[in-house]
């Protein structure tokens, strides 16, 4: 019988600045070779100092403005973190829809003041998410001597559908996307369209661990078989296929 776990990671402390993410993970977690571990992208940005605080942020006309046409009429000096994070405002009319520099099509740049410890703090993205899966993936490597996949994930929301999912921001050790482009189908027939997100998908699993409000910002997904390495970045949508842009 095939057979998926999702193992929380319990008991992890509040993340700060500096800290080893791989040496709290290890020391809570038993890890199997194999295992992919997914990782809350809000500890990965605290750890990596990726932490603003809004007293020290002026907001320019622009913010202002933009804040006063959104739904939530958020403080003018976080919508000038989310325009400082963007390269381009794709929608800022009820919500605030952003290309960040990563190449992400998402609400606020990913800046969110959920879950960062203190009134007046926002978190931004890794800088470079890939590059932090891979961090912590050498590290868990080092600490335990178990080779597993990492996912960096954070909670993006859908234009076709409600509510939000996990997605892979960042990855090392497995592939984004499995393409099944040219072979056949139950019946026969070859799949013409068909490539599967599959770290988005494992995200997406790990999310049901984690919860939202569970202080859970790590999940090992075991039983799964994938094979190869990619990067965060085969997930963005091409810009001539993109809806928003």
């Amino acid at each position: 019988m095939r057979r998926i776990e999702l193992i929380a990671v319990d008991g992890l402390p509040e993340v700060r600045r500096g800290d080893d993410l791989g040496r709290m993970i290890s020391e809570r977690a038993a890890l199997s070779p194999g295992d992919v571990v997914v990782v809350a992208q809000k500890v990965v940005s605290k750890a990596e100092g990726r932490v603003v605080e809004l007293a020290g942020v002026t907001a320019g006309d622009e913010a202002v403005r933009i804040s006063l046409r959104l739904i939530a009429k958020p403080d003018p000096r976080m919508v000038q973190v989310v325009l400082d994070e963007s390269v381009r405002v794709l929608r800022s009319e009820r919500v605030l829809i952003t290309e960040t520099r990563h190449g992400y099509v998402c609400a606020n740049s990913g800046v969110d003041h959920s879950n960062v410890g203190a009134a007046g703090m926002v978190t931004l993205l890794p800088l470079d998410p890939d590059a932090s899966a891979e961090r912590l993936r050498s590290g868990l490597r080092r600490l335990t001597g178990v080779d597993v996949g990492v996912i960096i994930s954070d909670t993006f929301g859908r234009p076709w559908r409600m509510g939000i999912v996990n997605v892979a921001l960042g990855l090392a050790g497995l592939p984004a996307l499995v393409d099944l482009r040219g072979t056949d189908d139950d019946s026969g027939l070859p799949l013409h369209a068909t490539v599967l997100a599959i770290a988005d998908d494992i995200a997406a699993s790990a999310g049901l661990a984690m919860g939202k409000t569970g202080r859970t910002p790590a999940v090992v997904v075991r039983g799964l078989t994938v094979h190869g390495a990619g990067s965060g970045r085969d997930l963005i949508r091409p810009a001539e296929e993109d809806l928003f842009r």
